[in-house]
């Protein structure tokens, strides 16, 4: 059998290639020591991912994620009640803001040009959240993909495999050419399921109740960073 030849690249972008936490935990109320801070930032990000499971498991639309994250952070200053006092509705949406402002982790400029340049490969965004998020995060972080995919604009959230399967059909490509990187195991776990190439990559800000040593065995390639990113597509 002839050993397909990867063509494109789908990124998750939050966590994977942004750090989000610097930018939520910049944003908080200074009031709020920084330990707390990030402690406050990590639950509100799980929290996050908690919503959009439970409209996934319900089969719902994907929402505004800007409207998700509003819903989130009410449900987590319940958990910090000390500091629901510096919470007003200017400070809150003060903080919704700051998820459209990120900068990229020091080394994906690099490794996304890598992509581009050394191996020609087409590299999309292909995340959660709305096409408005991810124009003010390529424009704030300075990424350049081909494409943005969104599950607003796919129609679905992922892990469904409706999110993979779409945009495939969109890019015209068949799965087994299509590497997803993520920081999220379920996610690649979706694009696995669907026939996709997975790369995992370890950020300290996410999958924190995973457990890294069996996440480790499950996809193509496990990296702590995307200094090697093009060595290891190349490799597959």
């Amino acid at each position: 059998m002839t050993k397909s030849t990867i063509k494109a690249v789908f990124f998750d972008f939050m966590g994977t290639c942004l750090d989000w936490h610097s930018s939520v935990v910049q944003a908080l109320p200074s009031a709020i020591p920084e330990s707390e801070a990030s402690s406050l930032a990590l639950e509100w990000r799980r929290q996050y991912f908690l919503e959009n499971s439970s409209r996934v498991s319900q089969r719902l639309n994907p929402e505004d994620i800007d409207i998700t994250l509003a819903r989130s952070l009410e449900v987590v200053l319940g958990r910090f009640p000390a500091h629901s006092p510096h919470f007003d509705d200017q400070t809150k949406l003060h903080l919704i803001q700051a998820w459209h402002s990120q900068k990229a982790w020091p080394e994906v400029s690099d490794a996304i040009q890598s992509l581009r340049t050394r191996l020609g490969l087409e590299v999309f965004v292909h995340a959660n959240g709305t096409t408005r998020l991810q124009l003010d995060l390529t424009r704030s972080s300075g990424l350049e993909f081909d494409l943005l995919f969104s599950s607003q604009l796919l129609g679905a959230y992922k892990p469904n495999q409706e999110a993979y399967v779409k945009a495939l059909e969109l890019v015209k490509l068949p799965a087994e050419e299509v590497v997803l990187v993520a920081a999220h195991a379920y996610d690649l776990r979706g694009a696995k399921a669907c026939g996709l190439r997975t790369v995992y990559v370890h950020r300290w800000t996410d999958d924190l109740d995973e457990d890294m040593e069996e996440v480790k065995t499950e996809f193509d390639a496990f990296l702590e960073n995307m200094v090697d990113l093009a060595l290891v597509i190349e490799a597959l």
